[in-house]
């Protein structure tokens, strides 16, 4: 399943713990002749799965939910260790990646299709299409280090679910909990070479994008979004790139709910999350109060060793992610912005922040932040807020708090993004349910039922 009997030792990297600095495994590089070479064995086992059945596929994603669900606290553990995520976090991923798993394994028993008349056409009397949905073939999986187990069950699940085979590419930053999984497919079951994995950085994912794959599916930043697309031709991709996403509260919301949303949902992970609250709009009506309870919340929460139980908030990835969260607090500040809390640092340790009428022509509102950073606006016209928002290169998801229906509608209708959340923030996802944007975040839509599709070709059989 992996490359390290082969790899030359030349050919390593160093996977290390972003709190503790401490080496945790040393991994081999995939050469492009190795991706070839697991792509070409993955086109074969993807032939041989063709003609298995739905029963079979949704057995053999339940056995590998429950082998996940047995190593669930070493698998836990091991996302914690590589890209700081509190143990409490990770423990909640790995649960999620077992309903991952297992919500797949039941979409593969209805990828139906449909039989449509042809009689609405001259000569079409007595002929009807059948419309079925077949294997795609080799998936290629590229996942990002914030999620490193449910997003690859994310693109694993749906991808055998429908029929096909998958050759997995994770981060090198956080590969270890995905390099797990992985042989946890062999344990359960899989046929050989249906699921194995190459290890690296942007050499391996190129090469990968431009081997004999048949669809590329892939998370992480539009920049290696877009040269991935290229690389790959023709080849379908399903693709999210992240977001800037806003959490609007108008003057009826719930503010005590808005603020631990708020809190909840942007410190999460330490903030590395794609639909992450970024962008806070605050209606000026209740500005004051809302701003009052989100310090006090953030006031109170605790960051520090990721391994300890009582820690909320872990570390950013690495030293680069923090250094570039000062750069662009440094940069709002000078441009008007108000450092309402936090704002230090200690290594990968850094503090929750909340800054206050920040610019939008700061990095913190124009472009995607990755990290515990809450950039306020206030707001009087929810249209306006709105044209903000649009005027963003992205568009994933929004959240709003209100029971204001004519303004829930004018947002769900008039915001430019894939998602609206209701009283709730844009960070809230259900493993079924479509995930993805407009504009720069990325193409195709993930989650479970419409990924199976997505991942399936369409047949045509007219008689």
């Amino acid at each position: 399943m992996t490359l390290a009997a082969r790899a030359p030792r030349s050919a390593r990297f160093a996977v290390t713990n972003p709190f503790s600095g401490a080496q945790l495994a040393e991994l081999p590089q995939a050469s492009d002749a190795e991706v070839l070479a697991t792509v070409a064995r993955a086109r074969a086992a993807a032939a041989a799965f063709r003609g298995s059945t739905p029963y079979e596929r949704r057995e053999l994603l339940n056995r590998l939910a429950a082998l996940l669900e047995r190593d669930a606290e070493l698998i836990a553990q091991t996302i914690s260790a590589e890209m700081g995520k509190t143990i409490t976090e990770a423990r909640g991923e790995a649960r999620r990646a077992q309903n991952t798993l297992r919500l797949s394994g039941d979409a593969a028993t209805f990828l139906d299709g449909e039989v449509l008349h042809c009689g609405i056409v001259s000569g079409g009397k007595d002929r009807q299409a059948v419309v079925t949905y077949v294997p795609t073939g080799v998936v290629a999986a590229i996942t990002p280090f914030n999620y490193p187990v449910n997003l690859l069950c994310h693109k694993l699940g749906p991808a055998i679910a429908a029929g096909n085979a998958v050759v997995v590419k994770p981060s090198p930053k956080a590969p270890l909990a995905a390099d797990h999984l992985v042989r946890l497919t062999s344990e359960a079951g899989f046929p050989r070479d249906l699921v194995q994995i190459v290890h690296g950085g942007a050499e391996p994912a190129l090469a990968l994008a431009r081997g004999p794959i048949d669809l590329l599916s892939f998370t992480g930043g539009p920049q290696a979004g877009l040269a991935l697309k290229r690389a790959s031709g023709l080849v379908r991709c399903l693709m999210e790139l992240g977001g800037n996403d806003p959490l609007f509260v108008m003057p009826d919301a719930d503010l005590d709910a808005a603020a631990a949303t708020a809190v909840g949902h942007r410190f999460e992970i330490a903030g590395q999350s794609c639909a992450a609250v970024k962008k806070l709009y605050v209606h000026s009506a209740v500005q004051a109060a809302f701003t009052e309870r989100l310090l006090a919340l953030v006031a109170d929460h605790r960051y520090g060793d990721p391994a300890q139980d009582a820690t909320q908030m872990g570390t950013v990835i690495d030293l680069a992610a923090a250094g570039d969260l000062a750069a662009r607090l440094a940069e709002a500040q000078a441009a008007g912005a108000r450092l309402l809390a936090g704002g230090t640092a200690q290594g990968t340790l850094f503090a929750p922040t909340v800054i206050a009428d920040v610019p939008l022509s700061t990095r913190l509102m124009a472009t995607e932040t990755f990290g515990p950073v809450l950039a306020m606006r206030s707001f009087d016209s929810l249209d306006a807020a709105m044209a903000e928002v649009n005027a963003s290169e992205f568009g994933l998801q929004a959240g709003i708090f209100t029971n204001d229906h004519a303004a829930i509608r004018r947002l769900s209708r008039g915001l430019q993004v894939g998602g609206v959340m209701v009283n709730e923030g844009p960070d809230f996802r259900a493993e079924h349910v479509p995930f993805g944007g407009v504009k720069g975040s990325g193409l195709g839509r993930e989650g479970v039922r419409i990924a199976l599709r997505e991942m399936s070709e369409t047949r045509v059989v007219i008689d």
